[in-house]
């Protein structure tokens, strides 16, 4: 993600990029905020924790929030949000997950382009690659 962002994004904020590398470490190990904090920062943890899922919640929930936090996401878990939902869409591109069948590929990108709407403002660029992974497969399901 961290080179979406730098290579397809010219994201060079060096926090952001730090935050990309770092957004799942939370959600998916026993890493802490607070041992995320000590070794990287508050700046960095910050926008990690804002892209975080609070694995607590059932399933849909944890969706609906995502496109509600979207909204009002700092402009720099935004990027981070975008690149990720870059990264997705395009191995979804390449391959359906085992078990998954292409009506639950095509309610993910509905669902991504809730998420990520609301973020195109921070940088055009990404946007416009979001666009274009929206637009390949709404052309696949005519």
């Amino acid at each position: 993600m961290a080179n979406i962002l730098a290579n397809e994004g010219g994201v060079s904020d060096l926090i952001v990029l730090q935050a990309a590398l770092l957004h799942d470490t939370v959600e998916d190990t026993n890493t802490t905020q607070a041992e995320l904090t000590e070794e990287f920062g508050a700046e960095v943890t910050g926008i990690v924790m804002e892209v975080t899922d609070d694995k607590r919640l059932p399933y849909q929930e944890r969706k609906r929030l995502q496109i509600v936090h979207a909204q009002s996401a700092s402009p720099r878990a935004k990027l981070v949000k975008m690149a990720d939902k870059i990264y997705n869409l395009r191995d979804l591109e390449r391959q359906l997950p085992q078990g998954w069948t292409e009506q639950r590929r095509h309610e993910y990108y509905k669902w991504a382009e809730q998420v990520v709407t609301p973020c195109y403002a921070e940088n055009d660029r990404l946007a416009a690659i979001l666009q274009g992974i929206f637009e390949r497969h709404k052309g696949r399901r005519h």
